[in-house]
């Protein structure tokens, strides 16, 4: 089942993760849609992710899981992005995708 979030970046400039190797690098709401939806839709970001635990061969690769059909759009709103995704993917995964992405910098604002 094809789950819609709606996320609201209020300050896209802190909208980075922790770690700079795993977050965003965008700067304007096409570039933030992008490449939230290469994460959700390729394994990139969960390879890159999985390098650096201490023991990468014990991660569950079931957190490697991708929706090759996801898709999300962006749209400035004065100083905020605010992101549309529609993927399949379970609700933890998508949280953890975009803490690795945005850190802490992002707000749910609806699930449909």
């Amino acid at each position: 089942m094809t789950v819609h979030y709606s996320i609201s970046l209020p300050d896209p400039a802190k909208a980075r993760g922790n770690d700079p190797r795993l977050s965003f690098t965008a700067s304007g709401a096409d570039a933030f849609a992008e490449q939230l939806q290469s994460a959700l839709r390729t394994p990139e970001l969960f390879e890159r992710w999985k390098a650096t635990q201490d023991e990468p061969e014990d991660v569950d690769p079931g957190l490697g899981a991708t929706d090759p059909e996801a898709t999300v759009t962006g749209k400035q709103s004065d100083l905020r992005i605010d992101l549309v995704a529609s993927t399949s993917l379970p609700g933890d995964l998508f949280k953890q995708r975009l803490r690795m992405l945005a850190g802490s910098h992002w707000e749910l604002r609806d699930v449909r």
